[in-house]
């Protein structure tokens, strides 16, 4: 295959940059003695779980914590905009510190489930975004739907 094949150079028709070559792994990983590996498993599986809550974050508690916060800016400058501006600016920038995290975490999941004798090549975190928002989504149409919303049912009208 000529070395220009742009599933070699990352999609550019140039040598490929520094450190982003295809990772190798190496064969299956080697299966070693069982209190090591049952650590390591365990260590993976709360690296896991972790990741999944801070995940589950970016859909409860940090769009309820910005609103907050853009609600007491609204209060103190007595604009609303600047409010609801703070709330958005506050809301990405946590997801995208969330986001860098949770790449982190992912990473270091891999290479602690290897440790653990699986052959783990793929992260979770995209599988872990899927759920929680399928979870977290449910939920909210359940909430507006059948609780609070037009014609609820569950809570009776208030006069």
């Amino acid at each position: 295959m000529a070395r220009n094949d742009p599933t070699d150079t990352g999609g550019l028709f140039i040598g490929r940059r520094p450190g982003t070559a295809p990772l190798r792994y190496r064969d299956t990983p080697e299966r070693g003695q069982g209190r090591r590996q049952r650590v390591d498993g365990t260590f993976a599986n709360l690296l896991l779980a972790l990741e999944i809550l801070v995940v589950f974050s970016c859909w409860g508690p940090q769009p309820v914590a910005w609103l907050w916060v853009g609600s007491q800016v609204s209060y103190l400058v007595d604009s609303v905009f600047l409010g609801i501006i703070v709330a958005f600016a506050g809301l990405l920038a946590s997801v995208m510190l969330t986001l860098w995290v949770t790449v982190r975490m992912d990473g270091a999941w891999r290479v602690v489930r290897r440790a653990a004798g699986h052959d783990q090549k793929e992260g979770v975190l995209g599988r872990i975004f899927m759920w929680t928002s399928v979870v977290c989504g449910t939920a909210f149409l359940v909430w507006l739907l059948l609780i609070e919303g037009p014609g609820s049912g569950l809570v009776p009208e208030q006069s």
